[in-house]
């Protein structure tokens, strides 16, 4: 592969300009092995990365360390088919999350992606709010959210599942897929396999990830698929590690292991702009204060007692908004739009259609 099959553009070259004058060339990480150790692909062909000892004293966290997905600045060792790693390009999007543990740490799973699959089973697996969990993270990310319900061979009516989705991910696509009878693969494949993108399926063990990537790869050995419970749905971890690979029409996926615990990191803004609809019925408030209890003219409350807004929407929308707040003081990270033309714009926008404050106990 070259370096624009990975994905490299004006943009990468113009971010990597500083470096090219001290001798070092542009890699991507591919792979992520043991701990600070890296499948990287330069120019030349893929060879092990190593971080120099100056990059673990720049750092602020972990964070700030290689993802599979991130552009490097390398020097090759001569004479060896391994590289030093000397810095890490600006991300434009970075799809994380908490890592497991009490410990307050932000986890990169997968970094400058175009497009993010939240992809759910439409069996036992399947869970309403997990999709939404997880779309409040991919909005965090920058990149593009899509919905994959599959296994809807196994749904009686998956067209009910996709309203609901639907409704709970206002214009977000909602594809449905199997890979059994390979229902909607094509229309996926077309719409965003495209030479050069970068796209990430996220979800949990089970819903079928690495089976929709080996139909896109066309191989059905190219990522390892394990056996499901038929109690609950629930897959064994068969994807380990997460690695980018490019399809044969061009595009770069990214698999990652199933994640039976997701928690948000630092996501506030994204947790407004997935509950639009709150935030709207909150302007129609009678006080700007409203704490959506006991207040006269309360919308919020009209809109429950009406069934306009269902109470489960308004239960998620306080969960969430509750963990961010509780998490604040732990969390400073840098936003994922940061380098995007045109982001603070957009943030202007989107804080003058922001809800009053509610109450999240």
């Amino acid at each position: 592969m070259t370096l624009a099959d990975l994905g490299w553009d004006e943009r990468w070259a113009a971010a990597f300009a500083p470096y090219a004058k001290t001798g070092l060339e542009p890699a991507r990480v591919v792979c992520e092995l043991r701990r600070h150790f890296y499948a990287v692909h330069t120019a030349g062909g893929e060879v092990l990365g190593e971080l120099i000892g100056k990059f673990h004293h720049a750092t602020g966290g972990t964070a700030d360390y290689p993802a599979v997905g991130d552009w490097l600045a390398v020097r090759r060792r001569p004479d060896e088919q391994r590289a030093d790693i000397h810095a890490l390009l600006p991300r434009r999007t970075r799809f994380s999350r908490q890592a497991a543990g009490e410990a307050q740490v932000e986890q990169i799973v997968a970094a400058n992606i175009d497009t993010v699959f939240l992809v759910s089973g439409l069996d036992a697996n399947y869970n309403a709010k997990r999709i939404q969990r997880f779309f409040v993270a991919a909005r965090d990310s920058g990149a593009e959210p899509v919905v994959i319900l599959n296994k809807s061979d196994l749904c009686d009516d998956p067209e009910a599942v996709r309203a609901e989705i639907q409704h709970l991910v206002p214009g977000v696509p909602v594809a449905i897929t199997s890979t059994y009878t390979r229902k909607g693969l094509k229309s996926l494949a077309e719409t965003y396999a495209l030479p050069g993108r970068t796209l990430a399926f996220v979800g949990s063990s089970g819903a079928g990830k690495s089976t929709l990537i080996n139909r896109l790869l066309k191989d059905a050995e190219a990522m390892p698929t394990g056996e499901v419970r038929e109690k609950d749905a629930k897959g064994r971890h068969t994807t380990t590690r997460r690695e980018l690979t490019q399809t044969p029409t061009g595009a770069l996926v990214i698999d990652t292991p199933g994640m039976r615990e997701f928690q948000l990191w630092d996501a506030k803004e994204a947790v407004e702009d997935a509950y639009p609809d709150i935030a709207e019925i909150a302007l129609r408030c009678r006080f700007s204060n409203c704490h959506h209890e006991t207040e006269p003219g309360c919308a919020i409350r009209a809109a429950l007692e009406s069934g306009v807004l269902p109470r489960s929407r308004l239960e998620s929308y306080r969960k969430l908004k509750a963990e961010q707040v509780a998490k604040a003081p732990a969390q400073r990270k840098p936003s994922a739009h940061a380098s995007n033309p045109g982001w603070r714009k957009k943030a202007v926008e989107r804080a003058s259609f922001r809800p009053k404050k509610f109450d999240v106990e």
